[in-house]
């Protein structure tokens, strides 16, 4: 199964003369990005919507067996209700994702810190997240920042649905590592300033040896669980593995660390 590695967005200012080249264009910036890493998570879909055009374009920067992450609309996710989100979700799915071929990878969706788990509410909006758009199949990942998920209950209901639980690495939001989906997708956000790649040697390998054992189709050890392990997948499982925020300035380097190591 693949493993795609890489970082949220790529416009970022303390990136050139870091990772671009101080003389790269700024319109260049993603063909780079997408050369030196195998992943990239779009962000401004958080934002607000985007046209096909954008997509289509993103696309055609990529090459052959990159994958994007896009991160779904704020207005889906951060409200009071989360069964009332089906316009929000409709509208996101329906913008043009489509444009992004086999370029795309999962749909994260992020729920506010103070979103509490609450069952019927959390089934009835993974319920509305559409199995396919305009023909394409459409794979999800919840990412959940309040402890009230860390419990078996919402590990369930995720597996029933065939959605992943996003496995944060977090010094402030739980860690839940069970495996839900055909697919696992992973958020390390503890790059330290002081180390050239953000992470240690010892760090990162640990990181590339737990990718490799969720490739492999098993749960690696080191990780924090709410339940008994899913049995281990003959086919596989597909990675996506992005380093978000901390000293972001470090990311790059830290996944194409990632990427020698792997």
């Amino acid at each position: 199964m693949a493993i795609h590695i890489g970082v949220g967005g790529w416009t970022y200012a303390p990136w050139r003369n870091n990772f671009y080249p101080g003389d790269l264009r700024q319109k260049d910036e993603l063909s780079y990005a997408t050369a030196h890493l195998t992943g990239l998570e779009i962000n401004g879909t958080y934002y607000r919507l985007q046209k096909p055009d954008s997509f289509a374009k993103w696309a055609a920067a990529a090459p052959d067996g990159f994958r994007y992450a896009v991160k779904a609309s704020r207005y889906a996710t951060n409200r009071k209700n989360l069964a009332e989100a089906g316009e929000a979700v409709a509208k996101f799915c329906g913008q043009g994702l489509v444009e992004l071929g086999d370029r795309l990878g999962p749909i994260l969706w992020q729920l506010a810190p103070t979103k509490r788990f609450d069952p019927d509410e959390i089934a009835a909006f993974l319920d509305l997240l559409p199995a396919r758009q305009d023909g394409c199949t459409l794979r999800h990942a919840l990412e959940v920042r309040h402890d009230s998920f860390a419990c078996d209950a919402f590990v369930d209901l995720m597996r029933d649905r065939g959605h992943a639980i996003v496995v944060a690495d977090h010094p402030d939001y739980p860690q839940i590592a069970d495996l839900s989906a055909d697919f696992v997708y992973a958020r390390v956000m503890r790059a330290e300033a002081q180390q050239p790649a953000g992470y240690t040697d010892a760090a990162l390998s640990e990181w590339a040896q737990r990718a490799h054992s969720w490739a492999d189709g098993h749960a690696p050890q080191g990780l924090a669980y709410q339940s008994a392990c899913e049995p281990a997948r003959s086919s596989g499982r597909d990675v996506f593995l992005f380093f978000i925020g901390a000293a972001k300035e470090r990311n790059p380097a830290a996944a194409m660390a990632l990427i020698e190591a792997l």
